[in-house]
């Protein structure tokens, strides 16, 4: 099960990492086939083995996995079947904002479990320290999505003029 965990992990951070790279892509309008590529096979990946883990009940990691495996399908429809032609390419910038948006919830999650110093503040995940840092996410990746979307919009119109 470690060794499970620590590949679960690096896939995530992974994810993350290649997430972010694309992110950038997405606002600088600079796009890589290899970093959406590795992005989406690292997160869905982090996705999928996050139910490998042994569980009783349903738990919220649980319901995050599945929404992100199906948000992740949206983005790799319309970026493999559609090409991200016409509106399939917003529709992918926004699943990709929304999964690595996923992908930094879950580690703000882990982060106040696993970091002593963090679950000191937050030891039920219910105190204030904790909704600010996943409000801070939220609205960080709000913008960001906001702003990638208007990007690609621009890119999509200057291409078809």
């Amino acid at each position: 099960m470690a060794t499970f965990t620590a590949v679960h992990v690096v896939l995530s951070l992974v994810g993350i990492a290649t997430g972010l790279v694309v992110l950038f892509g997405f606002l600088t309008q600079r796009w890589s086939t290899l970093w959406n590529t590795a992005f989406l096979v690292t997160t869905a990946l982090t996705s999928a083995t996050g139910f490998g883990f042994p569980f009783e009940h349903l738990l919220p990691s649980h319901i995050i996995g599945a929404l992100s495996l199906a948000i992740l399908a949206l983005a790799a429809f319309a970026r493999y079947a559609r090409h991200l032609a016409g509106g399939w390419k917003r529709t992918y910038v926004v699943s990709a904002v929304v999964a690595l948006y996923f992908n930094v919830f879950v580690l703000v999650v882990q982060a106040f479990l696993k970091v002593p110093s963090l679950h000191a503040l937050a030891p039920t995940q219910t105190e204030p320290p904790f909704a600010i840092a996943q409000i801070a996410v939220l609205l960080i990746f709000t913008a960001a999505g906001v702003a990638a979307f208007v990007q690609s919009k621009q890119l999509s119109s200057a291409t078809a003029s």
